[in-house]
């Protein structure tokens, strides 16, 4: 494992490479920290780019945006009370009451300290776990890969916001939208509608992007007034780290690491939702939890130290089963996707070297981050200055070139402004669109092995059932599926009561 972390190092410690992670980083931070420009949206547009770089090089920049983004959420949250990303929204608690009481200096660079920690702590359990379990993971074949795409399906309930029936109805809509194209195996056309380009399928670049990117776009255009909180903009006197604030936090922040990591195992979660439950954990256990909310350092600390633990531990189910952990690491999925490389047990087998590559890129955007955040902070305050008027259409410009880019095709921008469309209506329904990537990408996965397998089975569904790894995973599937409309009936039956 040395000898593969050093050879990952030399892969990354390139003057290019570096560049394109400090890039990356503070993009990100800026992307997290403007509110209703998200993360995810940020990793979207800059995913085209990535089309023709080498793969180490296109990885390290996605990999710095969502490192860069995940953290930079903490500076709105702090100076505005208005989380950047949903990562932060637990930040605002104790942190803006500290930046009223003149204490905003304090509070930040508290925050990117824990930040980089618990990024720092998630990627030791990422390169620990990760070689061990694509081990274990090497034996699977057709039976097991269908089944594991089919369980991961069941994890849309963790994308789908409040209705699940909405969710499901997403993920439905983006398995029925892989199917358009030349069929697996039998190479048959489907639903082209006699329209040439349609033949290879979309292109998953414009789909993410039209999604991701340009529905926000037509999101912010549809608002009556631009947003404009830079008035609101909490002044800073100094950024300096005082060590005494990490006194007494040690339990803190291992809690709030074990449940930013646990949480983005598990795909469909992701960092939205570990920066409350660590808040809230670390609130039950405190000394003093009447004081949480009135500005005190413990609340900063299980914030950013979970959702930044979140990173490492959502890459983990990725890199090893090809299953996105949270919404941005599936956008990272089509990164690997574009380059022909299929992340699952066989990327460390087939791919090795940019396995570990990953591993050291995230080590150093962790580092650039922290660095990034204390020399450029008062310019990261001034960018959360521009209006979005200006904003949005260099957005727009760069989603245009970036869909244009992808195949020299007209044809894809048209698509990238359908599926933008698409977002916007979604959206305004409150249908949830992770769903649909994740069932975008797994739905090919589940129809390719389901065809292998019956070939193999000569017609017969029930290997997928007696074989040990497939068995169980479709015994867990069944639960999950119980699970969530238990969950749902006993929702509704207190919600009439």
């Amino acid at each position: 494992m040395l000898s593969m972390m050093l050879t990952g190092f030399s892969l990354v410690l390139t003057v290019k490479c570096l560049l394109l992670i400090s890039g990356g980083v503070m993009l990100g931070i800026l992307f997290g920290a403007i509110p209703g420009i998200t993360v995810t949206m940020g990793v979207a547009l800059f995913l085209p780019i990535t089309f023709v770089m080498e793969p180490v090089n296109g990885l390290a920049l996605l990999l710095g945006l969502y490192i860069g983004g995940t953290s930079g959420g903490l500076i709105s949250a702090i100076l505005l009370r208005i989380p950047g990303t949903p990562a932060s929204v637990a930040t605002c608690f104790d942190g803006h009451p500290m930046a009223q009481r003149g204490e905003a200096g304090r509070a930040i660079s508290l925050g990117i300290v824990v930040s980089f920690i618990g990024g720092m702590l998630s990627l030791v359990v990422l390169i620990l776990v990760a070689p061990v379990l694509a081990k274990v993971t090497l034996q699977f074949g057709a039976f097991e890969y269908f089944s594991i795409a089919l369980f991961s399906l069941t994890l849309i309930s963790g994308l789908s916001g409040k209705s699940i029936l909405r969710g499901l109805a997403s993920g439905l809509i983006g398995m029925s939208l892989a199917m358009v194209g030349t069929a697996p195996i039998s190479a048959f056309n489907r639903y082209t509608f006699g329209i040439f380009e349609l033949s290879s399928g979309f292109s998953l670049l414009p789909v993410l992007v039209g999604l991701f990117a340009v529905s926000q776009v037509i999101t912010a255009a549809f608002e009556k007034t631009d947003s404009d909180d830079s008035g609101k903009i909490t002044e800073i006197k100094k950024v300096k780290f005082n060590i005494q604030d990490l006194k007494g936090q040690t339990k803190n922040i291992a809690l709030s690491t074990a449940i930013g990591t646990g949480i983005g195992i598990l795909p469909g979660l992701g960092a939205a939702i570990c920066n409350i439950l660590a808040y809230s954990a670390v609130k039950k256990i405190s000394k003093y939890p009447e004081k949480f909310g009135t500005g005190i350092p413990d609340g900063i600390v299980a914030s950013e130290t979970s959702n930044n633990a979140s990173t490492g531990g959502a890459m983990i189910p990725l890199m090893t089963l090809g299953i996105p952990g949270d919404n941005t690491t599936a956008i990272i999925l089509a990164g690997f996707v574009i380059h022909g490389i299929t992340p699952g047990p066989l990327l460390f087998i087939n791919h090795g070297n940019l396995a570990y590559a990953v591993f050291a890129a995230l080590i150093i955007a962790n580092v650039v981050m922290l660095f990034s955040e204390f020399l450029f902070l008062r310019g990261f305050i001034k960018l959360l200055r521009i209006p979005r008027y200006i904003l949005l259409p260099a957005v727009m410009v760069f989603c245009t070139i970036g869909a244009y880019g992808t195949n020299n095709q007209i044809f894809d921008v048209f698509v990238m402004l359908i599926f933008g469309l698409l977002g916007f209506a979604l959206n305004r329904v409150r249908f949830p669109l992770a769903p649909i990537i994740l069932g975008f990408i797994l739905g090919p996965v589940i129809e390719l092995n389901l065809r292998r397998g019956l070939m193999r089975s000569e017609g017969s569904f029930l290997p997928f059932i007696t074989e040990p790894v497939s068995g169980v995973f479709l015994l867990i599937t069944v639960f999950m599926v119980g699970w969530i409309i238990y969950g749902n009936v006993k929702k509704n039956r207190k919600a009439v009561s």
